[in-house]
């Protein structure tokens, strides 16, 4: 893949845009989030819809390396929590906090070019309270 294409996807992640799953994951991905597993496009939607919901998250590319069947990057994800939700992916949360994972991620490409599988690996996930205190977490999943 090429990162012009990778950055296509990356900035429509960003955008909130569901629809980029559709367009560059196999329906029937497989996406290995530390212990959480999710398998197929439907479900990475539902997924993304509940963090979505409650807080704005951006994915910021460190590194970036692709081969024909592999794509692999060095990443920053940073969350704000936009609205109180006592039952988001990440517990509970309030409005104002951040979350940073620092992590990698690598896909494997299918045949068609699409995500066929997809491994989070972490190295970080840090926890910032509204007075600024901030917690390594340790895996979040």
């Amino acid at each position: 893949m090429r990162k012009a294409d990778f950055d296509t996807y990356i900035a429509r992640f960003n955008e909130e845009d569901p629809g980029a799953f559709e367009t560059y994951m196999a329906p029937d991905v497989r996406m290995l989030n530390g212990t959480l597993e999710l398998n197929g496009v439907a479900e990475v939607q539902a997924h993304y819809a509940r963090i979505w919901g409650a807080m704005r998250e951006e994915l910021y590319v460190e590194r970036f390396v692709s081969d024909e069947s592999t794509v692999a990057i060095q990443m920053h994800t940073h969350f704000v929590v936009r609205a109180d939700d006592s039952d988001s992916p990440f517990g509970q949360i309030w409005e104002g906090e951040t979350f940073d994972f620092h992590g990698l991620i690598m896909y494997r490409l299918g045949a068609d070019g699409r995500f066929a599988d997809i491994k989070v690996a972490y190295l970080s996930f840090i926890y910032t309270d509204r007075d600024g205190t901030a917690k390594d977490l340790g895996i979040p999943h």
